[in-house]
């Protein structure tokens, strides 16, 4: 291997480690800007909706975000659709609560893929940086061995400096892999908490919904027993609503 293809090797080897690290600050930010607001949205969300007098009530909350807030809208559309009887398709043919806890457990799915974006390229960059960069100190001390032997000399002070640049690239890639690694981390742990949040504020909904006969309106008032009786004064049956 001549002296141009190793050392095209090399600068590429570098190069792809930029980019990986552009790439993990990019995310960094982006994510970090999305959980910062996921948090306080939901936060100003469960606030006001723990204030509101009744589930009809807590349906009306407007100009909320957040997955909170899209979680509960999930459910008042699925209690909405439940009071639907023109449709008789699969689709509605779950009873309330099994079409409630369907629709929340697809909408914090949903949440779940939207907050996940982005942590498999971390995670990747995390895991192949090093080996990247171990790729290119490979190539960098094959080359840096055949300028020795051109030189004719093996001499530290002729085998060091070759070496030494040879092994940057292995120090970038760990320096690129530390901080996607850490990145991954941190968001998996909140990703968690966020979801463990949604799936207690969805059986919080639940609870709520079966109290008021998961309708979002008024329990329709139950019918009175028919009660048929013989003590007419003309001897026939009788019948009361």
């Amino acid at each position: 291997m001549n002296h141009i293809s190793t050392t095209l090797i090399v600068e590429g080897s570098l190069w792809l480690l930029v980019l990986f690290s552009v790439a993990t600050w990019s995310l960094i930010v982006v994510k970090a800007v999305q959980h910062g607001r996921q948090s306080g949205q939901n936060r100003k969300f469960t606030e006001a909706f723990w204030q509101a007098v009744d589930l009809k009530a807590a349906s009306a909350l407007k100009d909320f975000d957040g997955s909170a807030a899209h979680l509960a809208a999930a459910g008042f559309e699925a209690l909405k659709n439940a009071d639907d009887e023109s449709s008789h398709d699969l689709q509605h043919s779950w009873g309330r609560q099994d079409l409630l806890e369907r629709r929340l457990r697809q909408q914090i799915q949903k949440e779940r893929r939207s907050l996940e974006s982005g942590l498999a390229v971390l995670a990747s960059i995390g895991s192949t940086a090093p080996f990247v960069g171990l790729f290119g100190t490979v190539f960098g001390i094959i080359h840096a061995l055949s300028a020795i032997s051109a030189s004719g000399s093996a001499s530290i002070d002729v085998v060091a400096g070759p070496i030494g640049e040879a092994l940057i690239a292995t120090g970038i890639g760990i320096a690129v892999a530390v901080p996607a690694v850490l990145a991954y981390n941190f968001f998996v742990r909140r990703l968690k908490s966020i979801a463990a949040d949604l799936d207690d504020f969805a059986s919080d909904f639940v609870s709520l919904a079966q109290k008021a006969g998961f309708r979002l309106g008024e329990r329709p008032a139950p019918r009175k027993p028919t009660v048929v009786s013989d003590k007419g004064a003309d001897g026939k049956k009788e019948v009361f609503a």
